[in-house]
């Protein structure tokens, strides 16, 4: 069906504009539709697989033929047949399938004729290698480079090679130094290593193994146990937060203004970097305030005997700098090293590396330069492309048999990739097909993309699909918000990030969430305190603000523009902001925003204070995107009510989705890195979205390595994908006309707007 009763009215999908399917959606779910035939509960279904159509609550298979279902260009108004109005706005355009062409499925590369015994008793126990693999495994002495491709089975190559080294070569355990990335990744490989044959334990146990940080801080200690205690170790992230906090008050700055978590991330991005604050060169005036925590972050530890895990890395560097005997030790110590993710290492850990090997170079480095995307942590796919420079004579092997997705998404990765000049020119192979390309949709916004992704799971798991086959991911937190919400209305199981806060607990949107709550009640102390620091107002006075509610007998709001400042134009301005909240109490959420942007000078607030200097997540970006939430509430206290329902929601997805034997994952791109699921749903594959603003802003500047990263992480989302991949591609994004991503447009054009 193409109509449905709404509000003493009818509503024609023909003629609905674009803006108001996700409206005439909720309205469904509300019971305010209704068939035109038979006046039953109907629902507008907004899917992936089919185009949009009303249907029948309590029977969906039920037609009811309307009196504009028969006819397409014509509808029937008192008797009479005319003709139908042109749609406004944009019309609804169908999902299409990304036929990106490409080779057929390649059968998997043959083992050579082994020359190794070794070789072919893995294969009898089931560890079968192809030939690139085999020669990944085998070639143990000089420097080897292993482009491990997306689900090529580098994990497999490096368990393999592990365990070739230490049964038929004969070296010693304690002679191999394997480093992986995370705990877990170290905990696998030893895992996996035990079902090798003639693999024990106790040979295993002398196996050096671990991340960078755990292996370096071990010889840390061993040359100074009581400069490196553990006690001495600031473990975690409020006890660095608080050095810095303390800087900053001696500069000035505001402890809730600045965001301090991304000072830290910048400090730990030039220490990884082996700049020292004399060393490090601030590009924008956020890093040079940056810059001066950094200085007295590193002087405050010293003083204190104090060291955080970069320390571990550039403490160790400094030591062989300092101390060419230990070096020396344990150049002579280690022969073999073996290293997992090579495209995520910085410039410290490389170092390190380069100079413990000096004397054998056996090194067997694992990597994918089309999956080098950390480089606010300091890697770069220089250090993978420029192998061969610095390990004279290394040989490469390419693992270029994809193991995990169909012929289909490998093709489509592929091809993307491609379009990157900072690369190894390669391309996987598939071992089998699908029949099932890649498909690109078109919601109307945010909200009705998550309405989309979440009717097609429904569709899914309803025919049998297990919860757990599915990814929902997204380029940056704040992405997930619709997606969440309307997953949180649903009765599918799903798990988010623990470090994933709600949307509406930022600081930003809690502000703005503030000046909302102090419009629709004066009296809330709790929201006066929220908007202080965007009326330039310490937080002392709030204790003169709740004295003066009682001695004044006035309310919170009304205390607020009696608050005596220094100069007379914030007075002034403290008293225009009081005025025009009272006026906002009546006004839709989404009119009171603007107002809060305009009238309270808000957006001039952001500007000035620290969080619009991250790159990635601006405070206005976030004040946009609640802009959008906003528009499906027609009062602030809906609003409200649904912010702290969300809040809650999320706390409570953290505590149950860890406990959920099967459920659908909600992540970013970069936290699903290495992980593979059935389906995969990538959000928000716009310009600004997918590639990042900062990007682009980048590649208008003359630098195009951060769309050459971009591009990589839209690779890596790609190529999480086994069987089914979708991606959307909103018309509106913050409720401002969206273009395609230009990772699309180079290889279907039809997708410019």
């Amino acid at each position: 069906m193409k109509s449905a009763n709404f509000q003493n009215g009818t509503v024609h999908l023909q003629t609905l504009s674009r803006e108001r399917y996700q409206k005439i959606y909720l309205a469904g779910r509300n019971g305010q539709l209704s068939c035109p035939a038979c006046f039953e509960p109907v629902r507008l279904y907004l899917g992936i697989e089919h185009e949009p159509h009303f249907f029948h609550l309590n029977d969906p298979g039920k037609e009811c033929p309307g009196p504009t279902d028969g006819n397409k260009d014509t509808r029937v108004i008192g008797g009479f047949r005319v003709p139908n109005a042109k749609p406004v706005g944009e019309s609804f355009q169908a999902a299409q399938a990304l036929a990106i062409g490409g080779g057929a499925a390649t059968a998997m590369l043959p083992a050579p004729e082994d020359p190794h015994d070794y070789l072919k008793l893995l294969e009898a126990e089931g560890f079968k290698l192809d030939g690139n693999q085999a020669a990944a495994v085998t070639e143990t002495e000089g420097p080897i480079l292993v482009l491990a491709g997306a689900g090529s089975g580098k994990t497999r190559v490096l368990t393999a090679r592990t365990a070739y080294m230490l049964d038929v070569r004969g070296i010693s355990p304690s002679d191999i130094m394997l480093v992986t990335f995370t705990t877990k990744a170290a905990q696998e490989m030893k895992s996996r290593l035990l079902r090798y044959p003639n693999m024990k334990s106790e040979l295993l146990s002398k196996l050096v193994s671990g991340t960078f940080h755990s292996i370096f801080y071990r010889i840390l200690m061993h040359a100074d146990r009581a400069r490196w205690n553990g006690d001495k170790l600031l473990k975690k992230e409020w006890q660095r937060e608080r050095i810095i906090k303390d800087a900053a008050r001696e500069l000035g700055l505001s402890e809730k203004d600045f965001p301090f978590d991304l000072a830290l991330q910048q400090i730990g991005f030039w220490k990884n970097s082996l700049m020292s604050p004399s060393e490090a060169r601030p590009d924008t005036e956020w890093e040079e305030t940056a810059l001066l925590l950094y200085e007295r972050y590193e002087a405050y530890k010293q003083r204190q005997g104090l060291f955080d895990f970069d320390d571990m890395l550039t403490g160790c560097h400094e030591l062989f700098r300092s101390s060419p005997g230990i070096l020396e030790m344990y150049q002579d110590r280690f022969r073999y090293f073996l290293i997992d993710e090579f495209q995520d290492i910085n410039k410290v850990q490389y170092e390190l590396i380069k100079m413990l090997s000096a004397k054998t170079k056996n090194v067997c480095a694992v990597g994918d330069d089309d999956q080098t995307i950390y480089s606010f942590r300091g890697s770069s796919p220089e250090f993978l492309l420029n192998f061969e420079h610095d390990f004279p004579g290394a040989r490469t092997v390419l693992l270029s048999q994809n193991y995990r997705s169909s012929n289909e998404i490998v093709s489509a990765a592929n091809r993307i990739i491609s379009f990157n000049k900072k690369r190894r020119r390669k391309e996987m192979a598939a071992r089998s097909s699908a029949g099932i390309p890649p498909v690109v949709f078109f919601p109307y916004d945010e909200e009705e993309e998550a309405t989309m992704v979440v009717s097609d799971l429904q569709e899914k798991i309803a025919a049998g699909a297990d919860p757990g086959d599915f990814a929902i991911l997204y380029r940056t937190h704040a992405g997930s918000r619709a997606v969440f919400e309307r997953l949180a209305s649903s009765n599918l199981p799903f798990r988010i990030e623990q470090d994933a806060e709600s949307f509406y607990e930022r600081r930003t949107v809690k502000t703005v969430l503030g000046f909302l709550s102090l419009a629709v009640d004066e009296d809330d102390i709790q929201a006066v305190a929220a908007i202080l620091p965007a009326l330039f107002l310490k937080q002392e006075v709030l204790s003169d603000i709740k004295a003066a509610t009682i001695l004044d007998d006035c309310t919170a709001l009304e205390a607020l523009g009696k608050v005596k400042t220094a100069h007379a134009f914030q007075q002034k301005k403290l008293q225009s902001a009081v005025s025009a909240l009272k006026t906002m109490r009546s006004l839709a959420p989404y009119a009171a925003i603007e107002k809060i942007e305009k009238e309270l000078g808000f957006l001039d607030y952001l500007k000035k204070r620290g969080s619009e200097g991250n790159k990635l997540e601006k405070g206005s970006d976030d004040v946009k995107d609640l802009k959008v939430a906003a528009k499906s509430f027609d009062t602030i206290p809906a609003l409200l009510e649904h912010a702290s329902h969300m809040a809650a929601m999320n706390r409570e997805i953290k505590n149950l989705g860890k406990h959920f034997p099967s459920a659908i994952t909600l992540s970013t791109i970069h936290r699903a890195k290495g992980l593979e699921y059935k389906t995969v749903y990538i959000l928000g594959a716009v310009d600004g979205g997918l590639p990042h603003d900062y990007a682009l802003e980048s590649l208008r500047n003359g630098d195009p390595a951060p769309i050459e990263e971009e591009r990589r992480l839209f690779y890596v989302a790609i190529t999480r994908a086994m069987e089914r991949l979708y991606i959307s591609v909103p018309s509106m994004r913050r409720n401002r006309a969206a273009n395609p991503t230009r990772f699309l447009t180079p290889v279907r054009k039809d997708l410019k707007r």
